[in-house]
């Protein structure tokens, strides 16, 4: 493998681990370890099997699969061969996966289990795909994996990376439609991951638990700090609350990255005699970590608990263990390195303490949206040194010591009667009802004001919640422009795999109506 920088990329620092620290734990998975020696000849296999196929350096690889050992081999050995992993959310429908697929134009598919299946509905429709991979059975035009990769040499296949090399594709978390692919050069992906490292705490003892589909960006987090660092890391294959409360006191756990809910599955299942006490930073993401749970697990866990505000795009805040307990409704300050505004409609700086949309700098923001060049523009603005700032969509607003807080979506905000309502604000409020396990405030048609705050709640277990009684609660705690004018009791709300609410969803039946 080249160095093809004054420093290594990612495959790099695989061979490093293998010669350095071989016979340590990187990937368990079902008890299953691979020490780094063994799971650098693995990627070395898999680059070399992808090379003998006819898959070609910079050529885009889709990645369909559960978690597990193979998966993490498979990503990569992709990245050793030169080409580019692209992991889809398994998730979404054949039409969103065609869609993906056709958008990255992959020439390779690797899947497990009934994503084969799934796959073959759609491959007539994919005339690019070459290489079609079975990790688990044998099927009828697809390589059986382990045969494929062990027929081949495990030392390295010397493909000199560049830094402006595409290393992955992650495609937003969209659950329906095309979401867009987020490109990730290798130098964005190690700039990421060195600053990430810093704030999240990674080293050479760390134990990162994977509890979320490794398609997703927040495991990517965890994943590339802890391979720079040297770590180890424990895979599961599907979240389980109890089975991670095991995995973290058996292997020592000291990071996970997890969203609200995982946690308070763990919270709630929890005896309080797991021994926990090797965790030193879990990384919370994804959607909003309210502030009681947060006092909640930072009184079972410690300070320990990071809660970050991001985008796979390329802005990122953490708030410190340290913060957590004097600023539990904050997402904390930017990484260092890197910087943000809160800028109004003209993008002119706001004022301490005022709403505005969140923008951001730093060297990994992304370089583009595959494909979407005016999507791409929409998103990316470059100021007066050359610089490219990320605007968000997001709103939020900075106190006085320059913390964050997320205020909601420039999309979700409600305009009702010429007021601008924050729906966060009134969720804030909401959640700390005893008898409220998730709420979501959305606006919907109203005759007089335009539109108006609609409160969908999903009750705690056993709580016998009236929705009249919840609409009074909440509204003699907010301001009379914030009343919610409604409560609607669900049993669920729809997550993306990420846990990000998908208001658009919510919003959807009662704007068709209107």
């Amino acid at each position: 493998m080249g160095f093809a920088a004054a420093r290594p990329f990612f495959p790099d620092y695989i061979a490093l681990n293998a010669k350095w620290h071989g016979a340590k734990p990187a990937f368990i998975c079902n008890d299953e370890i691979l020490t780094w020696a063994q799971f650098y000849a693995r990627m070395n296999q898999v680059a070399r099997a992808l090379a003998a196929s006819g898959v070609r350096q910079r050529d885009t690889v889709g990645i369909v699969m559960d978690n597990s050992l193979p998966m993490a081999e498979v990503i990569w050995g992709i990245i050793a061969a030169g080409a580019v992993a692209v992991p889809l959310n398994t998730s979404v429908g054949d039409d969103g996966m065609l869609a993906m697929l056709t958008d990255a134009k992959v020439t390779a598919v690797v899947a497990s289990g009934g994503y084969v299946l799934r796959i073959e509905r759609i491959r007539a429709q994919l005339p690019g795909l070459k290489l079609c991979v079975a990790i688990d059975a044998q099927h009828d035009g697809w390589a059986a994996y382990s045969p494929w990769r062990d027929a081949q040499k495990s030392d390295d296949l010397e493909v000199v990376i560049a830094s402006t090399d595409m290393c992955n594709i992650i495609y937003s978390s969209g659950t329906t439609g095309l979401p867009k692919g987020i490109v990730h050069t290798h130098q964005r992906r190690l700039d990421w991951a060195y600053d990430l490292a810093v704030a999240l705490r990674y080293h050479v003892g760390s134990v990162f638990l994977v509890s979320i589909g490794m398609y997703s960006n927040i495991v990517w987090a965890g994943m590339l700090c802890t391979l720079i660092a040297g770590g180890t890391i424990v895979i599961m294959p599907k979240f389980d609350a109890t089975q991670a409360l095991g995995l973290m006191a058996r292997y020592r756990v000291t990071n996970t990255a997890m969203v609200p809910l995982q946690y308070r599955l763990m919270l709630d299942v929890d005896d309080g005699v797991v021994d926990v006490s090797a965790a030193q930073a879990l990384m919370s993401a994804g959607s909003p970590l309210w502030e009681d749970l947060k006092r909640d697990l930072l009184a079972r866990f410690g300070a320990t608990i990071i809660e970050l505000y991001g985008l796979t795009e390329g802005l990122i805040t953490t708030l410190a263990p340290e913060d957590a307990a004097r600023k539990p409704a904050s997402v904390g300050k930017p990484l260092l390195g890197t910087d943000i505004r809160i800028v109004d409609d003209a993008g002119c700086d706001v004022s301490v303490g005022e709403a505005g949309e969140i923008i951001g700098y730093g060297r990994f923001v992304m370089d583009e949206y595959l494909n979407r060049p005016e999507a791409t523009s929409d998103v990316l603005m470059t100021d007066a040194r050359g610089r490219p700032w990320l605007k968000t969509g997001d709103l939020g607003k900075l106190d006085d010591e320059g913390y964050l807080y997320i205020v909601g979506r420039k999309k979700d905000l409600i305009l009702s009667g010429g007021q601008n309502i924050y729906p966060a604000d009134i969720e804030a409020v909401a959640i700390k009802h005893p008898d409220v396990a998730d709420v979501a405030v959305i606006a919907i048609p109203h005759e007089k004001w335009g539109e108006t705050p609609l409160a969908l709640i999903v009750p705690k277990m056993g709580a016998a919640a009236d929705s009249d009684d919840l609409r009074s609660w909440i509204n003699a705690r907010v301001g009379k422009q914030q009343r919610v004018h409604a409560v609607e009791l669900r049993t669920d709300l729809p997550r993306n795999p990420n846990g990000k609410l998908l208001k658009k969803e919510l919003r959807a039946p009662y704007w068709a109506k209107a």
